[in-house]
């Protein structure tokens, strides 16, 4: 795979350049969605534009063997990287790294194509650019919605990951990220003096009853092994000291490394909040916004990618990684058909530390090449594995006519 992805790999990097120039927010992604499909139609590909935006591509015949996804929306953080190519959209930036999931899976599908020309592949691989991974429940919502995972055996997905070196994977089987759910909470009451604070509803001290106490009850009705998480961001509530407020908000995330643990959490948080909140006297609204299930991972899926990867990288190319409290809508796709994500090395080795989601984050692009190289093996590995099983079973049937 090396020589055809080193032919390729100035354009990519060019195009990723372009890209990370020219961010756009989730479901808006217009330009970023016709960039993609103009350079698969310029390759030869047949492109198909997905409802709103984002598309997808397939490549070979017959049956599906995988499906391989890339998010293409970039966040609302101002870019203080410096580059020459820093985004011309202010305080709009590629700082999760989707600008290199897109540039990876663009040059999958350029490689396939090539090695589609060269010798047929005998099952189909579906390249999916995926709109809207930012916004929680997750684009991946709407591209299920249209049947884009309809035949669909298995799927793959890759994620920057800066804690990695450049040049290696990391994966994990099982619950690689979180299940992550927003919650939104306003409070009423009738204000009133700090030095009366028995003749009203005391507002800010039932908020942080509720800050402390909602995911410590949480933690004993929900098993502590699924990793349930309540962290609270935002709270807001009066203008003086000596002043008991009339309203206030707060806001936080819930998450969860356990999908059975996240749904049974989910049908009780708003009656925990209720019930926290319940001595103080004060009116509660909650908006439980939910979000997105863990990514999963599968065994055999993970065994798949990380094949390809010892191909490619080599034998020591593969790190253990720990699970993301993170959500990340793939999951939604994780919860139709098996597969994995994996974390894609960004570090350069010896150089500086970033984290995703700031706005310094500066990806080495030579992960561009390794992505390409890990994720097109992987998905002829695929390709060969559904070959291998219909051969299997056609065998296993004329045997058992004869």
């Amino acid at each position: 795979m090396g020589p055809r992805i080193q032919k390729i790999l100035p354009e990519l990097i060019d195009f990723r350049r372009e890209v990370h120039q020219n961010p756009e927010l989730s479901f808006v992604e217009h330009q970023t969605t016709q960039r993609i499909y103009h350079r698969l139609r310029e390759a030869g590909m047949n492109p198909v534009l997905l409802e709103g935006t984002g598309c997808y591509v397939d490549l070979g015949r017959g049956p599906f063997a995988v499906a391989l996804r890339a998010d293409i929306d970039a966040l609302p953080i101002l870019e203080q990287t410096g580059l020459p190519y820093a985004s011309q959209n202010p305080g709009v930036m590629h700082a999760c790294g989707h600008d290199i999931h897109q540039t990876v899976m663009l040059g999958v599908a350029l490689a396939l194509h090539e090695i589609d020309a060269e010798m047929p592949l005998s099952r189909t691989v579906r390249i999916i650019f995926q709109p809207a991974e930012e916004q929680l429940p997750g684009g991946a919502v709407q591209v299920i919605s249209q049947g884009v995972l309809h035949g669909i055996p298995r799927a793959f997905a890759l994620h920057c990951e800066p804690k990695v070196e450049v040049g290696k994977i990391g994966t994990r089987i099982g619950a690689i990220t979180s299940a992550s759910d927003t919650i939104k909470i306003k409070l009423r009451g009738h204000g009133g003096h700090t030095s009366r604070p028995h003749l009203t509803e005391d507002l800010i001290y039932a908020m942080s009853q509720i800050a402390i106490n909602v995911p410590a009850v949480l933690s004993r009705l929900v098993d502590v092994r699924s990793g349930i998480l309540v962290a609270w961001g935002q709270i807001e509530a009066g203008v003086a000291p000596n002043a008991i407020p009339s309203e206030g908000f707060m806001a936080g995330t819930m998450r969860c490394l356990d999908a059975d643990a996240w749904y049974r959490a989910g049908e009780i948080l708003d009656q925990v909040i209720e019930q926290v909140a319940a001595p103080y006297g004060v009116e509660v609204e909650v908006e439980h916004i939910r979000g997105v299930p863990p990514v999963v991972n599968t065994e055999d899926e993970t065994a798949m990618v990380e094949n390809a990867a010892r191909q490619e990288l080599g034998e020591d190319s593969i790190v253990l990684v720990e699970q993301s409290m993170g959500g990340e809508d793939f999951a939604w796709m994780l919860q139709e058909v098996p597969g994995t994500m994996i974390r894609l090395g960004t570090h350069t080795p010896g150089g500086p530390v970033y984290d995703i989601h700031q706005g310094d984050y500066a990806p080495d692009e030579r992960a561009i090449g390794f992505g390409v190289a890990v994720m097109a093996t992987a998905a002829l590995r695929a390709v060969r594995w559904e070959t291998a099983r219909l051969s299997a079973e056609q065998f296993r049937s004329s045997s058992n006519y004869g």
